[in-house]
């Protein structure tokens, strides 16, 4: 890629309008604090470059959720420190949050949902944070700052309940921090009926609800793209039914989905992660009119 991709889809530029489009997408290409393999400040580029190879029409709901809008910001780039990149998503998630609309935040890693999470919480009363990661997030800080990709569910608990789905990884520092009542271990769901297991999940939900994604939650024979990897986790279903059972059952406000390493033997993560943005705006949006 030789510069940055301008927008998500290639469909009309009528559905491309701020002022009409229903959701917009927040590219965050920051990789500031990660601690193994390097990359996820590429990995917006690559998800909205494969996200010119999307079929639009949705088989299952019978619709074409571009047609709703869908507007791409500029990349918030030339940020340096991750508190610096908290404020500045904050500002940009919050201000299309008060003009209506649905914020879909494509990471960069995952300290860039801190700002997103504290947009939706000054915006929505009774909100719960919902993460589906291989990893718990729950350090109260990491490598001298609170705001490192590794203590992002610590900054979430400070905003409102959180739920975690898919988590096969953590330390010790992190047990006094985390409400097990409200975790979905990845080895304690694995053999469970997945209905069974997702109504559960919502169950613990509140009116609204924030989904933050980080892609290493997916079984890394699913997606191998990712800086962290960690064996087993959640496959393409899995998350799909959730989501739409979140979507059936609460009012979801917003969105991120992080963590892509962009890898050039494994171009399919890209697009799994184009693909999966797609669905999830299908699923928020295909019970709502023009």
């Amino acid at each position: 890629m030789n510069e940055f991709p301008t927008q998500f889809g290639d469909f009309p530029p009528e559905y491309r309008d701020p002022q009409t489009a229903q959701a917009v997408i927040v590219p965050v290409p920051y990789d500031g604090t990660s601690t193994w393999v390097k990359g996820a400040d590429r990995g917006p580029a690559a998800i909205l470059e494969a996200s010119y190879n999307l079929e639009f029409y949705d088989i299952e709901t019978d619709s074409e959720v571009f047609r709703k809008g869908i507007y791409t910001d500029a990349p918030l780039e030339g940020l340096d420190a991750p508190e610096e990149v908290a404020v500045a998503v904050h500002k940009t998630v919050g201000n299309w949050l008060t003009k209506g609309k649905f914020p879909v935040v494509l990471g960069g890693e995952h300290s860039v949902s801190i700002g997103a999470f504290r947009a939706a919480a000054d915006t929505f009363k009774n909100l719960t944070i919902l993460q589906l990661d291989a990893h718990s997030d729950l350090r109260p800080s990491y490598q001298g700052s609170p705001c490192n990709h590794a203590c992002v569910m610590a900054r979430a608990k400070e905003l409102c309940p959180i739920v975690q789905v898919g988590i096969r990884s953590m330390d010790t520092v992190e047990k006094p921090q985390m409400d097990r009542s409200r975790v979905f271990f990845a080895h304690q769901i694995q053999d469970r009926p997945r209905q069974e297991w997702i109504q559960e999940v919502v169950s613990l939900l509140t009116d609204n609800v924030y989904l933050t994604i980080d892609l290493d939650a997916f079984d890394p024979a699913v997606l191998p793209a990712t800086g962290t990897p960690e064996p087993g986790g959640l496959d393409w279903y899995d998350a799909i039914e959730l989501i739409k059972a979140v979507c059936a059952r609460t009012n979801l406000v917003g969105v991120d989905v992080v963590e892509l390493c962009p890898h050039e033997s494994h171009w399919g993560s890209n697009f799994f992660a184009a693909k999966l943005i797609y669905k999830i705006l299908t699923t928020k949006f295909s019970g709502t009119s023009d």
